[in-house]
C-alpha cells in the first residue's frame, strides 16, 4: 500500500506483493497519467495506405476542421483506441469518457473532468 502526499512523494504504508487486481489497477492509472502530460512525446512513423483513401482524409481534414490529415488520422486511431481500451480493462472512467464523445462533449472537457476525478 501507498500514499501519494505530493506530485511525486510516495509514502509507503506496507509492503506485499501485489494482486493482479491492483497491478492491473496501477499500470491503468499509469497510462491514464500518461495520456494527460503536456506536450505528450512524440515519434514518427511510417504507414502505406491507397492514394484514393488519402485524398478522402484530405477532404475530409479541411471539412472538419483539422489542421491536415495527420491529425485527424491520429484522432481517428485516438478515439478506437480509448474504446478499445475501455473494453478490455472495462474501465469505468473510460467508458464514460467515451459515451460523453459520443453525445458531443469536448475532449477538453472530457479530459479536465477525468483529472480531476482520479487525481483523488
Amino acid at each position: 500500500m501507498h500514499l501519494v502526499r505530493q506530485e511525486e512523494t510516495i509514502r509507503i504504508i506496507s509492503a506485499r506483493p501485489a494482486t493482479t487486481e491492483e497491478r492491473k489497477i496501477y499500470e491503468h492509472d499509469r497510462r491514464l497519467k500518461k495520456r494527460f502530460e503536456k506536450p505528450r512525446p512524440m515519434t514518427s512513423i511510417s504507414i502505406r495506405m491507397p492514394e484514393d483513401v488519402l485524398d478522402s482524409l484530405k477532404e475530409v481534414s479541411t471539412a472538419l476542421g483539422f489542421s491536415g490529415y495527420q491529425p485527424l488520422i491520429r484522432f481517428y486511431i485516438g478515439q478506437s483506441l480509448r474504446k478499445d481500451l475501455a473494453r478490455i480493462e472495462g474501465d469505468p472512467v473510460a467508458i464514460m469518457a467515451d459515451s460523453l464523445r459520443r453525445h458531443g462533449v469536448a475532449d477538453a472537457v472530457i479530459e479536465e473532468a477525468v483529472a480531476e476525478a482520479t487525481k483523488g
